[in-house]
C-alpha cells in the first residue's frame, strides 16, 4: 500500500470508531495500514522478522496513545513516525549486539608479552657472551650460521680455510662446546 494512496479521511474515520471501542474497525485499520508500515520498517534495513516486530510495536503504540492523538487525519503520519523510530532503535540494538568480527591473525598473532621480551633479550646477551668464548675458529662459523640462511659450504670453507668436507662436523663440534659453557656457567637454563 502506498501513502498516497492511503485514504486518509477513511483511516480517521476507522480511527474515531476504533477509539470509540469499534473492534471491527481497528481490525481494518491494521490491515489496511499494516503493508505500509511493514514497508517502513523494511526501508529502514530490517529483515522480515525485525520489521514484523516493529509493526507490532507501533500497533501497541497506537493503542496506548488513542486519547494523546488529537488529529484523526494525520495519523498515517504519525504510525510511519513510530514506525520508523522504532526500527532505528531495532537497528541500533542490532549492531550493538553483533559480535566483533574476527581480528586479522596478524594482530591476534601471538606477540611477546614484554617479559617473554625481556627473557628473550637476557637468553640473546648470554648465548653470544659465551660464544665470544670459544676459539676464533668456533666464533667465526658459527656467526656465518646463525646469519646466513643455507651458506654455501664452499664459500665458507674458503673464507674460512677449512676443507668444505669438515665444514659440518667442526660446526657439531662448536655447538657442543658452545653447549656444555652455556650449561657449566649456568647460563644455559633455557637449553
Amino acid at each position: 500500500m502506498n501513502v498516497a494512496k492511503t485514504d486518509h479521511s477513511r483511516v480517521a474515520a476507522l480511527f474515531d470508531a476504533a477509539r470509540e471501542g469499534d473492534r471491527a474497525a481497528l481490525d481494518e485499520l491494521v490491515s489496511l495500514l499494516t503493508p505500509l508500515l511493514w514497508q517502513v520498517a523494511r526501508d529502514q534495513g530490517l529483515d522480515a522478522d525485525q520489521a514484523g516486530d516493529v509493526v507490532q510495536t507501533t500497533w501497541l503504540r497506537l493503542l496506548g496513545s488513542f486519547t494523546e492523538i488529537r488529529s484523526p487525519v494525520a495519523l498515517t503520519g504519525w504510525l510511519i513516525t513510530v514506525t520508523k523510530r522504532e526500527a532505528w532503535r531495532t537497528g541500533e540494538k542490532r549492531q550493538v549486539e553483533r559480535p566483533l568480527p574476527e581480528l586479522p591473525e596478524r594482530l591476534t598473532g601471538a606477540a611477546p608479552a614484554p617479559e617473554e621480551g625481556v627473557l628473550r633479550e637476557d637468553q640473546r646477551v648470554r648465548l653470544w657472551r659465551a660464544v665470544d668464548n670459544l676459539p676464533e675458529r668456533c666464533r667465526s662459523l658459527l656467526r656465518i650460521v646463525a646469519f646466513v640462511h643455507r651458506p654455501d659450504y664452499a664459500e665458507v670453507g674458503a673464507r674460512l680455510g677449512m676443507p668444505r668436507g669438515s665444514i659440518g662436523p667442526t660446526r657439531g663440534r662448536c655447538l657442543a662446546r658452545l653447549r656444555e659453557q652455556l650449561l657449566a656457567n649456568g647460563e644455559g637454563d633455557w637449553l
